[in-house]
């Protein structure tokens, strides 16, 4: 890494979660997803159910694809950390899991509205995903090594932040020139450009090209200024990474923080995730907004969450990032209390008249918290992981901060499917998330604000 100064290597991290922030904005929240939802919708209803029952099944369907990348992702994400730990390196895995979020985004443009293939496009969407959460793990274990533990918070925030100004410009992009309205204009006039045909939604369609093409290019800083921070070699092969890995998970025994850690955040962030791949489909599926309102519900989403990531990341280096976490987290228990206690008709159980703008007011504000909230959340669970770490082996920490993230990620989708079916409501299916954060925050009770990183070195004994 001779020539590349702390600072670019800084900048060239920080554009990592500018080029994958589009994935998570533009695909699983604000423009494919509700896209996919209201499509899968439309090919129910002409099957022959009704509205609300075509709604419910359309949200099933989507929980069901989150489910299965989520199990995929959770039990394969540790396992990838220790590989990348036992040869030493990292780029390699962050190169090939970048192919499968390129090819998985590509191939979203056969997304046609007839619905003709929701089914090999969300296996391409899971393609996508995984390889964006994969390789999240190697760029995360980069952390430790920009900043001591002071600053290992604010710059977690600010790579935060700067991420969500990528995903701000990106959909502010899709709006202006491709995303159709009804009657088949963007957001400011104008048809799809490129010639795209808005009557088949092309200009909707664009959006897995275009999330592609955004990654490529904003990668390069990161490559060039981001070296592979080698270590040496501890092993090879699987069998060598399992065993690894497995010693990692045993010695959690002697570790409370950190064994409270991963449990707790294994809950508050599965319903944090269940709230970004659900907030779209329900503002499609229950208050029934077109798209360009949904991008837009999304943009002031992403400014308050690049907004509170930076500010979360200063409170973070005030106050360390336990009591950042706990704040976050009941914020978006009332954020998701509402959202169950609303749609068109009423709103905490109070009717409201016909065409009413409150539940679009209320859900905006929503919008906010969950982005902002939710972006202080991740920047300072990032942050305490810092402090619960093996400096030898940073990539399979992260694996098991990984394994906590996304072993349960089946759970969210899953309980909002089950519930979504059993209650024949899109709008009830949301309410697990409420308990998956209160688990979470109740876990928080046995974990050191501090940490216990210097605990590694008995464990590892």
């Amino acid at each position: 890494m001779a020539g590349i100064s702390q600072r670019k290597r800084i900048w060239g991290w920080y554009f990592f979660d500018w080029a994958t922030q589009p994935f998570h904005t533009l695909l699983l929240t604000f423009v494919f997803g509700p896209y996919f939802a209201g499509v899968a919708a439309e090919y129910f209803m002409t099957s022959g159910l009704n509205e609300q029952a075509a709604d419910a099944r359309a949200q099933s369907i989507w929980s069901l694809c989150l489910t299965v990348t989520g199990l995929i992702i959770g039990f394969g994400a540790p396992i990838m950390g220790a590989l990348a730990d036992t040869a030493g390196r990292r780029m390699p895995w962050i190169f090939g899991f970048s192919g499968m979020y390129v090819i998985g985004a590509c191939a979203l443009w056969w997304t046609f509205p007839d619905g003709s293939t929701m089914w090999p496009m969300l296996i391409a969407f899971g393609i996508g995903f995984i390889g964006a959460e994969y390789a999240l793990v190697f760029v995360n274990a980069q952390l430790p090594s920009l900043g001591n533990q002071a600053e290992v918070g604010e710059i977690s925030g600010s790579g935060f932040a700067f991420g969500y100004v990528g995903g701000i410009l990106s959909l502010i992009v899709m709006l202006l020139f491709f995303v159709e309205q009804p009657n088949g204009r963007t957001l400011i006039g104008l048809s799809p450009v490129l010639g795209l045909d808005a009557g088949q939604n092309e200009g909707t369609r664009f959006v897995g090209p275009f999330t592609a093409l955004w990654f490529a290019v904003f990668m390069l800083p990161y490559l060039l200024w981001t070296r592979d921070t080698r270590t040496a070699p501890r092993g090879k092969g699987i069998g060598d990474a399992l065993g690894l890995l497995f010693k990692s998970i045993k010695n959690l025994r002697h570790r409370l923080s950190l064994s409270a850690y991963l449990g707790s955040s294994m809950f508050y962030r599965d319903a944090l995730n269940g709230l970004y791949g659900f907030g779209g489909t329900y503002a499609r599926l229950v208050l029934n907004w077109e798209l360009v309102s949904i991008g837009v519900f999304g943009i002031i989403a992403a400014i308050s969450a690049a907004a509170f990531s930076w500010i979360g990341g200063q409170a973070d280096k005030r106050f360390g990032p336990r009591p950042v976490i706990i704040v976050s987290i009941w914020v978006l228990i009332l954020v998701c209390l509402t959202i169950v206690s609303m749609d068109r008709q009423q709103i905490f159980g109070i009717p409201l008249p016909e065409g009413s703008g409150v539940p679009d007011a209320v859900f905006f504000v929503c919008g906010a918290l969950i982005g902002g909230m939710g972006g202080v959340l991740q920047a300072a669970s990032r942050s305490l992981m810092v402090r619960h770490t093996d400096p030898k082996a940073p990539t399979e920490s992260f694996g098991l901060y990984g394994l906590s993230g996304r072993a349960t990620a089946f759970m969210a989708p899953a309980l909002i499917g089950a519930i979504t079916a059993l209650s024949g409501s899109a709008r009830i299916g949301v309410s697990p998330l409420i308990a998956l954060f209160l688990i979470g925050l109740f876990l928080l009770r046995w974990v050191r604000a501090e940490g216990d990183s210097e605990t590694w070195t008995v464990s590892s004994r």
